[in-house]
């Protein structure tokens, strides 16, 4: 266990940060709290997903995120806008759904389709059912430690590190990677967590400079092999939330094999953030029905 900044200075161990273990405890406590949910409020909360024509890697994802669902007791809806999206149709869909009472939770199918904008999802998306962090309230309710919902693989990043026994406070986190769902809502998590924060990218300059300064380094840059262990500093934690196919299989953006012998712990891929993202979203979709749960009975008090 990484219990103080200090065990950071010692040799480093390689320890595998394994995601599946943390992904089973918090999906117990997901399927606690549904049962919980549907015995005072006898129905089962939804997530519905909006599939915006064909995309192979959603429809894997869809798959996954539809066996979390039954794992935990949640419903999950496929929604299919079929033959031409328009922005038009998008919008009708997602204000059915955000109309439904039982609807907890609503995805979007990413990326969207060309020529859509996504402003149509961003501007339309209810807020409260807003379980991945797209739309600009939940954004600024995360800056600002408002609560709110951060997108599932940002959270992911931050459950692992505790749940490992990471002390965040007073360390140097850098960050490699600055997109919307993943560098810089990590960020705002992570200052929240009083480290202080470096975030790179794939343009910085001296990229090396930086991730050597590392107590933690996440880096989700989309760019195979980014990292290697020679631009780490001994002892680091790293997080490795990229993942890309390269001949059949899945890589992420740390060259695995270097870097375990650089870092104190790094999580693997496949196998590291990906279950926990999984599990994390079945979480904001239960707190999402209680958050609706109690607006529905104090609008229906005289």
């Amino acid at each position: 266990m990484l219990a103080d900044p200090g065990a950071l200075d010692r040799p480093a161990r390689g320890r595998l940060l394994a995601g599946a273990p943390i992904a089973a405890d918090l999906r117990a406590e997901v399927r606690a709290a549904v049962e919980a949910f549907r015995g005072r409020h006898g129905y089962t909360p939804a997530l519905a997903a909006l599939v915006l024509g064909r995309s192979e890697p959603f429809a894997r994802y869809l798959q996954q995120i539809l066996r979390a669902c039954a794992s935990v007791g949640l419903e999950g809806r496929e929604v299919h806008v079929e033959g031409r999206v328009s922005a038009a149709r998008v919008r009708a869909e997602l204000c059915r759904l955000n109309a439904d009472p039982h609807v907890a939770g609503i995805i979007v199918q990413q990326p969207l389709p060309r020529g859509l904008s996504p402003r149509v999802v961003t501007e339309t998306l209810d807020p409260a059912k807003d379980v991945d962090g797209l739309t600009p309230l939940n954004t600024g309710l995360v800056t600002l430690g408002y609560g709110g919902f951060a997108p599932a693989t940002a959270e992911a990043t931050l459950e692992i590190l505790r749940r490992s026994g990471v002390s965040l406070e007073g360390l140097h986190a850098v960050i490699v990677g600055r997109s919307h769902v993943v560098g810089r809502p990590v960020a705002q998590l992570l200052l929240r967590e009083h480290c202080t924060v470096t975030i790179c990218h794939r343009r910085t300059r001296e990229l090396v400079s930086h991730t050597r300064q590392a107590d933690v380094l996440v880096v989700a840059a989309g760019a195979p092999g980014l990292v290697t262990g020679e631009m780490l500093k001994p002892g680091a934690v790293v997080v490795d939330v990229g993942t890309s196919v390269i001949d059949g299989r899945i890589v992420g953006d740390v060259e695995s094999e270097s870097a375990a012998r650089v870092a104190a712990a790094i999580t693997p891929v496949p196998g590291g953030v990906g279950p926990v993202t999984n599990a994390v979203l079945m979480q904001h979709v239960i707190r999402a029905a209680e958050v609706q749960a109690r607006a529905s009975r104090r609008a229906a008090t005289p």
